[in-house]
């Protein structure tokens, strides 16, 4: 079974989403294995997008991240990886196909209400710094 991480950002959990959101997960067959409520401080939300920095939308999206709590979650299946970031849909909420996470209640780029590992070495990276202790 493959791993994979989930975070409803700020947006999602704000507008109360976090159990509709990990139910869609649930009912497709996902495992939780790992779950916890956090706000990322600047230095954690720095390392976490770290692939990004340097892109415009870097301090919009640090800002945004860190604006209020999330809710991340290790979740395990088959394809994890693959599987989950079909159910969430595109990064653009307004291009998301209705049915996917984003498509159904994220309202631009940066507020789509979720993050997902985009392979399997995005998971490793990012799980252990959402995850540390």
């Amino acid at each position: 079974m493959e791993q994979t991480l989930v975070i409803i950002k700020p947006d999602g959990v704000a507008r109360s989403l976090v159990g509709e959101i990990i139910s869609r997960f649930e009912r497709k067959g996902f495992k939780i294995v790992k779950l916890k409520m956090l706000t990322l401080t600047r230095q954690v939300a720095d390392e976490f997008y770290s692939p990004h920095r340097g892109k415009p939308f870097f301090e919009d999206l640090l800002s945004f991240i860190v604006s209020g709590p999330v809710v991340a979650a290790i979740l395990e299946g088959s394809n994890a990886v693959d599987v989950v970031r079909r159910m969430i849909g595109v990064t653009r909420s307004f291009e998301a196909a209705a049915g996917t996470i984003r498509g159904d209640f994220g309202l631009g780029i940066t507020d789509n209400v979720i993050h997902a590992s985009d392979s399997r070495e995005s998971f490793e990276r990012e799980s252990k710094i959402i995850f540390k202790d």
